[in-house]
């Protein structure tokens, strides 16, 4: 009875999904002659300009005579280079994510009393309600790990009386709670899965209060607690690096728009983990690795630099690896000439890749990362440049530090989370409208038509 169910509707929805899409297309040429912008990928490179936000700046342009001319990718967090704040907390052997959350959050770097202050706050944060693990985390386990996420977001809420209180020092205390819990809820949601779905050994270990965020997320996720000392440090740069960019990109945009509308802490994160689950946003890291893995088994000789770039060439005209013409990890929506945060990052790539005995991994991403914009501007006409950028060596590194595939996104979310909660912090305090843009109507007028006359 359940199985005939099942088939008619199936049956169905494959027959009127076919109905909408003709129905519903749109001519794309449209777009140029109603002056509709998607977004930075627009011809012009300008694409929407929605609002205005203090906390981070991406430099890809600069005017040279009056002319705006591409430059090397620049990345400003309250107004200090990326590349200044990592060498900084780097070469003074500390570990920077808990200082840069400090400093996206509250705008300023802060001194070592500040900083203590804080990582005690986020401490005293990091707890979950009785029983959430087993009630919440345990039931109903999923391999996206990014649903699951989610849905613990959505269920916090329920354990907060002050969920609809939209006073800013409320705020700043969900947001300081969700940016301690979300290496809990993520690392725990994984070893749910394989232990329910997999039937491996489950494995919760509580965080540990004198250990980083970065240490703690390798200290839950392995069974035996262990990690080296460069193993966590380039898991610190990495969150560091993908915490923010700018108030434009599909997530952090989302976090704006539904805190515009005066919804709840819980709900704005939850939109945002929505977006940011999205392979052409957060699942990119994947796709890279998954693209890599394609190569190394079609690839002969990976010396072989005529041999890669025949078989990238297949890729980008959809002869091979997933045929959708696209070569993970190249070219950004703002970025022309180089990624900034891939450049930080490479170099600890580098060193983790010689620690791990994956040199050869290493050389041919960076043979690859080298020819690939040469295969793009042969086979494309593109109107802007394309180099590396920060998703093409994350996965590589999520790899060489053991973290499954499902967990790669659940890290991008750790460390986005602060730049969403810098957000619609900055929302609150600034907007005054909700944000709603328009879309202009190209239906065509009909005429009523009479049940009994219906075809």
């Amino acid at each position: 009875m359940q199985d005939n169910k099942k088939e008619t509707i199936e049956n169905y929805t494959n027959k009127y999904s076919q109905i909408f899409k003709e129905n519903s297309l749109i001519d794309s040429s449209l777009d140029e002659m109603y002056g509709v912008k998607r977004g930075l990928r627009d011809k012009n490179g300008k694409g929407v300009l929605a609002g205005l936000t203090k906390i981070s700046l991406i430099q890809s342009t600069e005017e040279i005579d009056g002319q705006s001319v591409p430059c090397e990718g620049k990345l400003f967090y309250q107004g200090y280079d990326i590349n200044d704040l990592v060498k900084g907390f780097v070469k003074n052997k500390r570990y920077g994510f808990e200082e840069i959350t400090y400093l996206l959050l509250f705008s300023e770097l802060p001194n070592e009393e500040q900083l203590a202050e804080f990582k005690g706050i986020l401490k005293d944060s990091r707890n979950l309600p009785r029983n959430f693990v087993r009630d919440v985390i345990m039931k109903a386990p999923s391999k996206d790990i990014m649903n699951s996420l989610t849905k613990s977001v959505l269920t916090l809420a329920s354990y907060d009386d002050r969920v609809s209180d939209l006073s800013l020092d409320n705020v700043l205390r969900e947001c300081l709670t969700l940016i301690s819990v979300f290496p809990m809820l993520s690392v725990y949601a994984y070893h749910a899965f394989k232990h329910y779905e997999c039937d491996e050994s489950l494995y919760i270990h509580r965080p540990d209060d004198n250990l980083s965020v970065a240490e703690n997320i390798l200290r839950m996720l392995r069974p035996d607690k262990q990690y080296s000392k460069l193993e966590a440090s380039v898991l610190d740069v990495a969150l560091v690096l993908h915490m923010e960019h700018g108030g434009g990109n599909n997530s952090t945009f989302t976090t704006r728009v539904v805190s515009s509308a005066g919804s709840d802490t819980y709900s704005v994160i939850a939109a945002a983990l929505s977006s940011l689950k999205g392979p052409k946003h957060g699942g990119a890291n994947i796709k890279v690795v998954e693209m890599m893995q394609d190569i190394k088994s079609h690839v002969a000789d990976l010396k072989d630099e005529e041999e890669i770039k025949g078989y990238l060439t297949k890729i980008l005209n959809k002869q091979a690896f997933d045929n959708r013409g696209l070569i993970y990890g190249m070219g950004h929506a703002v970025y022309s000439i180089s990624d900034p945060r891939e450049k930080v990052f490479k170099e600890f790539v580098e060193n983790l890749a010689d620690e791990k005995g994956r040199r050869a991994d290493f050389e041919l991403y960076s043979m690859i990362e080298r020819m690939a914009p040469e295969v793009i501007a042969k086979e494309r006409r593109i109107y802007k440049g394309v180099s590396a950028n920060v998703d093409f060596y994350s996965g590589l590194v999520y790899s060489m530090l053991d973290i499954p595939v499902e967990l790669y996104t659940p890290l991008f979310a750790m460390a986005r989370i602060v730049g969403w909660s810098a957000h619609r912090m900055e929302e609150l305090i600034n907007g005054d409208k909700i944000i709603r843009p328009a879309y202009k109507s190209v239906s065509t007028d009909k005429n009523y038509v009479e049940m009994s006359e219906r075809s």
